[in-house]
């Protein structure tokens, strides 16, 4: 993160997002780990969208380089294409706490109503303490201070009355990959919006579904691949890398729902020999919790935060379709635990090879399950 980054307020969860290099790495961190040339990390999207590159990867095979234009032809009819249609709220904020600055990213609202959040300054606060926002009439009290920058707290206001005080006061948290000195754009206001956004709560864009344009959700269609989505909204410790051990390293949980139709729609699909094909690893995250060990997967509503990583079994996804993650993190875990380790390590250095646009705003694969 840049000086002027800091300057302009951009700190949480988000300044620790990119590989913590000071921390000894064991062997089993090693094989999750590889060197990225900065200039292969996207700070704006391929316009449009549908033009991004897409890598097909299967084992056994050689990376396929093609376009995401081309997805449709790389699926079957009768396939089930599954993605969040969570919506990214506006999570960064500036408080005050009497004179002390106190930077808040939303992380997840909790049952109570209340938001856990992290917080810059966090050790300035105790339980009742008031945060302001500027002139903002709403303030914000002090539930609790669980320590390690992480706090709950409760606003003056819910519901509507919340989302307007989010537009006005509040900021993206965009990944810090995404040099914005300045702070994010209105450009980013539509950029970092996928085409499925319907149900505001996501602090990070779930960006495999960035790529998304009318015409290619048409050209799905055309070809007889139907369309599900789900909610899961993306929480600030999703793309914390693993700083000790694999076997310590604990997920934050993010709040998710699978409806009836969504849920229908996989079992028809499976039963049938169709194959159940998820936009990005929030989409897949939530349907393996959601998932019995045959493989159907009912309604489904409340917080996961499965880890998947090399071992695990996969229950409900034959497919998965995703950007390209950072080194040491639980995502790139996870996609070399769906596809194998050597596959995914082979594709992401052919990926850095070819001039392969990385992280949120970068290109996709389409991914294989491996046998």
């Amino acid at each position: 993160m840049t000086e002027k980054m800091r300057r302009a307020g951009w700190s949480g969860v988000f300044m620790l997002a990119e590989p913590a290099r000071e921390h000894p790495m064991t062997d089993e961190l090693a094989t999750f780990d590889f060197e990225l040339p900065r200039d292969h990390i996207a700070t704006e999207p391929a316009r449009p969208r549908d033009s991004a590159k897409l890598l097909h990867v299967r084992s056994g095979h050689a990376p396929d380089l093609r376009i995401i234009r081309d997805l449709p032809g790389l699926l079957r009819e009768g396939d089930l294409l599954i993605a969040n249609n969570t919506a990214v709220i506006r999570a960064q904020l500036s408080a005050t706490r009497g004179e002390a600055k106190i930077g808040i990213t939303l992380d997840r609202i909790l049952a109570d109503g209340s938001w856990h959040a992290l917080a810059r300054n966090s050790r300035k606060l105790k339980p009742n303490d008031t945060l302001n926002f500027g002139d903002d009439p709403v303030t914000a009290s002090v539930v609790e201070n669980e320590g390690d920058g992480a706090v709950s707290i409760r606003f003056s206001v819910e519901g509507d009355a919340f989302d307007a005080f989010l537009e006005r006061v509040g900021a993206l948290a965009l990944p810090p990959y995404i040099d914005r000195p300045f702070g994010p754009t209105a450009q980013d206001d539509s950029d970092y919006r996928t085409i499925f956004s319907e149900h505001r709560g996501a602090v990070a864009a779930p960006t495999a579904g960035l790529h998304f344009t009318p015409d290619l959700l048409a050209a799905l269609d055309t070809k007889g691949i139907q369309r599900r989505t789900l909610t899961l909204h993306v929480g600030a410790g999703t793309f914390l890398p693993v700083r000790s051990s694999i076997a310590e390293h604990r997920m934050h949980a993010e709040w998710g729902e699978i409806d009836a139709e969504t849920a229908q729609a996989i079992n028809e699909t499976r039963a049938r020999g169709g194959r159940v094909v998820a936009v990005g690893t929030t989409s897949l995250r939530l349907l393996e919790s959601a998932a019995q060990e045959d493989g159907t997967v009912q309604p489904w509503r409340g917080e996961t935060s499965i880890f998947i990583k090399p071992g695990y079994r996969f229950k409900a996804v034959d497919l998965l379709m995703t950007n390209f993650h950072l080194p040491r993190s639980t995502l790139f875990m996870l996609v070399c635990a769906f596809s194998g380790t050597d596959t995914m390590r082979e594709a992401y250095a052919y990926a850095i090879a070819n001039g392969l646009r990385f992280y949120s705003y970068g290109d996709a694969c389409l991914l294989e399950r491996a046998p």
